[in-house]
């Protein structure tokens, strides 16, 4: 990654807009950047953090604080990077969060959100990317290979971070160099072997579920035979249980078989004799149903006789119904046609009387009195009327849309007009508004200047209504501070007093008790014990006691106790005394001794100059918005004037141009319409004139059609009446019947007949003859005792049932077992090969962990790992060695870690001097920071040349050279200038002063009261 340009606005020290021209600063190859002590030189690093991944290193990360405090207030804080990558070009500009102001946003101010545009440049033109902030950094993080974290790390090595790798934790360097080599399908291996084998470990518990429930069934199937288990073998041996279990489940099936074969015998026996007894009970029941039905037949043989008769009458005539049905079907159609034709002559000559269409129709004749006289009825004058009325009617259909589209100009006429009445209402409208506006804007302007006096007062004259309320508080504090004081005073007084007395009581005790003293110890001696005074155990003369010398001894250590007690609350008093006196004396320093009426008086006086102070101020605001709002106000207010002005002149015109196209339809149409109303009117009394003379035409149509239908129908049934044996007509329909009155007749005599044949061919059969010689022999049967063999029967047929159903289920145990057994010893074959698969899945899988026996806790990314580090440390060495005079070098280490954590990634410095290898952390602050750097550009050499690595040709390194002796500087820049020979670009931060003599390629911070600027120092031109 190699930055080309740089652009800084409003971000950080930096006021204006600054450019930076990296391509310019990379000519060189090692350029420094320098300024004074917080002029911003840190601030250029930050900007290209903030443009590539939006944020900045370290504890600067609040992105709100990132605007120029020194800018302009409406000034938009923005970075823009250019930059190439992977061998393409790129430009990234970003702007973070920040208030802009806003007459009308809250608190003056209105919130802008960060943005940002990534773009590429693809055949010498510019082309956007992406528009989103998520979007580009993931964009961004990819092209680079790190993200901001790693990226400052490894090329932008921000203030006291230079030994961050080189004394980090294996974990933390693992995650770098997995990043910055992509060495994560090493990870996908590890991740792959231990999914194998937990598919392993899966398989062979599956296989031992399996065999678990085949056990499982085993047991089941022989406990569902009724086998105890108690004398079965152990579930450990398998082979012999399950041969148990099969050979007690064949025992229990023979049992069961023998039971069900002695219950099918039962069951067949009594199933033959309830066969016999039922099936003779059946024929003698058939005999008697066949005997009653023979009965009934021959009570119906007269009856069935006369229908017999009269259905031979009804199909003599039928032969004559298609034509008496014609006769009267023509009959009924000509009744209907006649009357249909005289109902519609009759609505002819009623509309002839009043619809001037039909003027041209003859009259009616004094003396017609139906149809067939009608001169209206005739066909051709009907036929005449109705082609011109059709052809009139086409006429008006044609013309019928100039009429609508005259309707429409009317009524655009009434539109526009209503428009040009509206465009002069609102003329004069918008001239009284626009002359309120402006005298209202005058009124406002006019009120700014006492109101910005008093606004201006708002902050001081709210700290002084504070502080007033404060000081009455004070004062209220003060008053009970006091109260408290004089409480606290009363109460030390009277603890002093009897402090004092009891004190005194204390001491009369303690001289009284001293006087009796002789008293006291001869009332101790004991006898045999040594005397406290002189040692002798006799006392042959004590000193007689008082009689009070106990009670004074008590009296006194009571008296103590007390007046310690006292002294006690004494000095609690004193010290609450103390403090209340502090307290009154600090309030009374605060103003808490002013008079309460004085206080309160400033107070509300305050107060209300205060709150006057608020209301101007928000008065201003308010006037201020109102009078942006009325500069737009009256600019809408003019503009809609000029706006309605012009309406109003096109709408004249397009007013004219409608009424001459009014004009030439209405005369075009009056004479069409023939005095309707409209043509729509007209066409609609056409239409119903022409269907009223098509409705009478088809009425004279049909009326002498049917008339000629019905004088041939009775032409055919006079010829037919001889042929069928009837005189007339009304002979053949007196014994013609209704089709369901004959369809019974035919059925009840064709019944009669089968009822009949059907008897005889029963009463022939071999069955009922049987029958009545069993009846005769044995009488008839027993219906109880037909019951009861049934009853026993199925009782019998249940028993044999479940046995039979008992004995297969024992047979079908017997077989399942068998298979169990075979399918066991399949699955325990089988599962030797999943299992040793399984040891050596989990066994690759945890060495590959860094688990399992391996002893160095080295996972299989890790270990690659190892190799990049140990490359790295390698070319680090090979730039520390000429930084330190050849006495230190870098070597990677994978010696065991403590405590069991994971070791392969551990670093450690060689010191060529005393041979001894140590520990990165015992380096000095100088010696650190020429390791931390060799490490950083070994680390960038290393990553370059890996094969789709991470390209890094530009560095940073910000501060650190100040602690390095003269010698140990002039060796370290020895080393970063012969970076040039490898293309690498290097950007030193520092101000040290040796360093600005040696690099006279600067970009130098220049820190001014109104902001920072940048300027670039070096002999190329600008």
């Amino acid at each position: 990654m190699r930055i080309h340009r740089l652009e800084i606005s409003a971000f950080g020290p930096f006021a204006g807009t600054e450019h930076i021209d990296f391509d310019r600063l990379s000519t060189h190859g090692l350029f420094l950047l320098n300024g004074a002590t917080g002029a911003g030189k840190t601030s250029v690093l930050d900007a290209i953090c903030f443009a590539l991944y939006g944020s900045v290193p370290g504890a600067r990360q609040e992105g709100k604080r990132l605007r120029s405090d020194h800018a302009d207030p409406a000034a938009e804080p923005r970075v823009t990077c250019e930059f190439s990558a992977q061998g393409r070009h790129f430009e990234v500009s970003r702007t973070p969060a920040w208030n802009k102001p806003s007459a009308r946003g809250k608190n003056g101010f209105t919130e802008q959100k960060a943005n940002t545009l990534l773009r590429e440049r693809i055949d010498g033109e510019w082309l956007e990317k992406s528009g989103r902030n998520d979007e580009a950094g993931a964009e961004i993080t990819a092209l680079l290979g790190m993200d901001r974290e790693q990226f400052t790390r490894v090329v932008m090595l921000p203030q006291g971070d230079f030994a961050a790798f080189l004394r980090s934790k294996a974990s933390d360097r693992l995650v770098l160099l997995q990043s910055l080599f992509g060495t994560q399908r090493f990870e996908a291996v590890e991740q792959e072997l231990g999914r194998r084998a937990a598919a392993a470990r899966t398989e062979v518990e599956s296989l031992n579920n399996k065999l678990e429930l085949l056990l499982a069934q085993a047991e089941a199937e022989t406990a569902g035979l009724g086998v105890e288990l108690d004398g079965a073998p152990r579930r450990d041996d398998a082979d012999q249980l399950l041969a148990w279990l099969e050979a007690s489940a064949g025992s229990a099936a023979g049992e069961r078989q023998a039971a069900a074969v002695e219950s099918e015998r039962v069951g067949a026996e009594l199933a033959a004799l309830l066969e016999g007894t039922a099936a003779r009970a059946a024929r003698q029941a058939k005999l008697a149903a066949a005997e009653r039905r023979r009965a009934a037949a021959e009570a119906a043989v007269p009856e069935l006789r006369k229908k017999t008769a009269l259905l031979e009458q009804h199909r003599k005539a039928e032969v004559l119904g298609g034509q008496l049905q014609a006769v009267d079907s023509a009959e009924m159609a000509e009744e209907r046609a006649a009357a249909a034709a005289a109902g519609a002559a009759a609505e002819l000559r009623a509309a002839a009387l009043t619809d001037p269409e039909l003027a041209a129709l003859p009259a009616a004749p004094p003396g017609s009195d139906g149809p067939a006289g009608e001169p209206l009825l005739e066909g051709s004058v009907l036929r005449s009327e109705l082609g011109r009325l059709r052809s009139l009617r086409a006429v008006l259909e044609e013309r019928l849309p100039d009429e609508d589209r005259l309707a429409v100009l009317i009524g655009r006429r009434a539109e526009l007009q209503l428009t040009l009445d509206g465009l002069h209402t609102a003329s004069r409208s918008g001239a009284a508004t626009l002359d309120a506006l402006r005298a209202e804007s005058a009124e406002l302007l006019a009120a700014l200047a006492p109101l910005e006096e008093l606004a201006a007062e708002v902050q001081l004259r709210t700290k002084e209504a504070a502080a007033a309320e404060e000081l009455v508080a004070i004062v209220a504090r003060h008053a009970s501070a006091a109260e408290n004081c004089a409480r606290i005073t009363d109460r030390h007084r009277v603890a002093r007093d009897s402090h004092q007395d009891r004190r005194q009581r204390w001491l009369d005790l303690r001289e009284e008790r001293l006087a009796n003293a002789a008293a006291e110890l001869a009332a101790q001696l004991l006898p045999d014990q040594p005397c406290p005074v002189c040692g002798s155990a006799e006392h042959p003369a004590p000193a007689p006691a008082a009689a009070s010398a106990l009670a004074i001894a008590e009296a006194e250590k009571t008296a103590q106790e007390d007046a310690e007690a006292a002294e006690a609350v004494l000095s609690a008093l004193e010290r609450e005394l103390g403090e209340a006196q502090q307290d009154l004396a600090v309030l009374a320093a605060q103003g808490g001794d002013t008079e309460p009426d004085v206080a309160r008086r400033e107070a509300t006086l305050a107060k209300e100059l205060s709150a006057e102070a608020t209301r101007a101020a928000a008065e201003l605001a308010a006037n201020r918005a109102r009078r942006s709002e009325l500069d737009e106000e009256i600019l809408a207010a003019g503009q809609a004037r000029t706006a309605a002005a012009s309406g109003i002149a096109q709408t004249e015109s397009t007013i004219s141009e409608v009424l001459g196209q009014v004009e030439g339809l209405e005369t075009a149409l009056a004479g069409l319409r023939a005095g309707h109303a409209s043509l729509g009117r007209r066409l609609v009394s056409v239409r119903g004139t022409t269907a009223l003379l098509e409705r009478a035409d088809a009425a004279a149509g049909s009326l002498e059609q049917a008339r000629a239908r019905t004088t041939d129908a009775r032409a055919q049934l006079e010829r037919a009446l001889p042929d069928a044996g009837f005189e007339s007509a009304d002979a053949a329909r007196s014994v013609l019947l209704p089709a369901p009155d004959a369809a019974g007749l035919e059925a009840a005599v064709r019944a009669g007949q089968d009822e009949a044949a059907r008897l005889t061919e029963l009463f022939a059969g071999e069955e009922l003859a049987l029958a009545a010689r069993e009846l005769a022999a044995d009488g008839p049967v027993d219906g109880a005792v037909l019951d009861q063999l049934r009853a026993e029967c199925a009782s019998a047929e249940r028993k044999a049932r479940e046995a039979v159903l008992a004995s297969g289920l024992a047979g079908k145990s017997v077989q399942t077992l068998g298979r169990i057994s075979a399918e066991y010893a399949e699955h325990a074959a089988a599962g030797r090969e999943p299992r040793d698969r399984a040891a050596l899945w989990t066994a690759v899988a945890e060495a590959a962990r860094g688990g399992g026996d391996n002893n160095y806790r080295m996972s299989l990314n890790s270990y690659v790992l190892a190799a990049r580090l140990e490359q790295v440390a390698a070319a680090a060495s090979e730039r520390l060695i000429g930084m330190s005079d050849g006495r230190y070098t870098l070597q990677h280490t994978d010696a065991k870690a403590a405590r069991g954590q994971k070791s392969g990634l551990g670093l450690e410095v060689v010191d060529q001097w005393t041979g001894q290898r140590r520990d990165t952390a015992t380096l000095s602050g100088g010696e650190s920071f020429m390791a931390s750097l060799a490490l950083a550009l070994g680390l960038a050499d290393v990553v370059q040349m890996e094969s789709g690595g991470v390209d890094i040709e530009t560095l940073f390194v910000d501060e650190g050279f100040g602690s390095l002796d003269e010698q140990s500087l002039e060796q370290v820049m020895d080393a970063l200038e012969g970076l040039r020979d490898g293309g690498r670009v290097v950007g030193l931060v520092s101000h040290v002063a040796e360093m600005k003599q040696r690099i006279t390629t600067q970009l130098q911070v220049v820190k001014g009261r109104n902001g920072s600027t940048l300027h670039i120092s070096d002999d190329t031109p600008a």
